[in-house]
């Protein structure tokens, strides 16, 4: 490579990165879409061997996607509705437990009581101060406001997502196969290897990683719903989702169990059910369902794990978190490819320093 394309390179790649960061606003709906043509790509290409035409594949494939939701949509949804409704009754009654059971422990060990609130204090104080509601009501306007305005854009969003998914999942073997033609030709070769060795661990990953959620959510609910615990389904989801960030669905789901069951039946045998239905969930994900599902491919460490999550967070929130450990796993690629030429060169075995 020439020092001009080196320098013509460098320019394109900063004009990417100043493009992406200022749009990065609007780019979830393409980045949601991208993934979910991507994980579409290989049913559709299935479809394909059997002589179906893409775009009634495309259709297909959405089809059922969309039954599949539906489906679970109207057993979930009506349950979870339940839970929360629950929940939200009950709050006063937990509050009220958590004065008579937690306080007096906070405070003979640690002389602090954050419950240590009386609910006719706070109602006279709100009486006390309803001068200020002028100022407060028009704040809470505009909050209100920004969030109606808020809540248009990610309805929009969320109306962009299926349709760039369609399009991409349509066209996706044409793009991947224009992005291939424009790879300088002496650089095709190592290029295309290291892009299907990403995919192999990419697909592998993500495609895993989504079932693995699914089955732990499947067998955490189960199990706390066997316990009688009442908020079971709504648990499990939410430790099912969490389990995205590797042990994080562990603690989520094992802490919300305990203190559930701790208000709910108010003694300590439920709690040693919990931590077994958790403790079996983890060695269900430990020993059968990661070799099985995801295997050794992406070879991080538990250390880098947490730090890849960590930075991911930091850098770029939310979908930086769900996106590290993907992106983790092709950098691994590069790293591996960089370190297996670094050992074959002559910078590692010293041939070419002088005798």
């Amino acid at each position: 490579m020439t020092a001009f394309q080196k320098y013509l390179v460098s320019i394109v790649t900063v004009i990417i990165l100043i493009a992406i960061y200022h749009l990065k606003s609007i780019l979830t709906p393409f980045l949601v879409g991208v993934i979910l043509a991507y994980l579409g790509d290989p049913l559709v290409d299935r479809l394909e061997d059997y002589k179906v035409k893409r775009t009634l594949g495309v259709l297909l494939v959405f089809t059922v996607f969309l039954l599949i939701l539906f489906g679970l949509a109207l057993v979930v949804i009506p349950i979870l509705v339940n839970e929360v409704s629950s929940l939200v009754r009950d709050i006063p009654v937990i509050f009220s437990w958590l004065q008579v059971s937690a306080s007096p422990y906070l405070v003979s060990t640690f002389d602090i009581d954050p419950f240590d609130v009386s609910l006719e204090r706070l109602k006279q104080s709100i009486l006390d101060n309803w001068q200020q509601a002028g100022g407060f009501v028009g704040h809470f306007v505009q909050e209100v406001t920004a969030s109606g305005i808020a809540m248009l854009n990610a309805l929009i969003s969320m109306t962009l997502v299926p349709v760039v998914a369609f399009y991409l999942l349509r066209d996706w073997d044409d793009v991947i196969e224009k992005i291939r033609q424009m790879i300088p030709l002496h650089m095709e070769t190592k290029v295309v290897t290291l892009t299907k060795e990403c995919d192999d661990v990419l697909s592998q990953f993500v495609r895993g990683q989504l079932l693995i959620m699914f089955l732990l959510g499947c067998v955490y609910a189960l199990g706390l719903t066997i316990i009688g615990l009442d908020l079971a389904i709504l648990i499990g989801l939410v430790a099912g989702l969490a389990s995205i960030v590797p042990y994080l669905g562990f603690v989520v789901g094992i802490l919300a169990a305990v203190l559930a069951a701790l208000f709910q039946f108010q003694d300590l045998m439920p709690l040693v059910y919990v931590l077994l239905v958790f403790l079996v969930g983890q060695g269900l994900e430990g020993m059968i369902l990661t070799p099985l599902l995801v295997g050794d491919r992406i070879g991080l460490h538990p250390v880098a794990v947490i730090f890849a999550v960590l930075a991911g967070g930091q850098l770029f929130g939310f979908f930086g978190v769900l996106l590290a450990l993907p992106i983790a796993a092709v950098m691994m690629v590069f790293i591996r490819d960089f370190r297996a030429t670094y050992l074959r060169s002559q910078v590692y075995d010293g041939s070419n320093e002088d005798k």
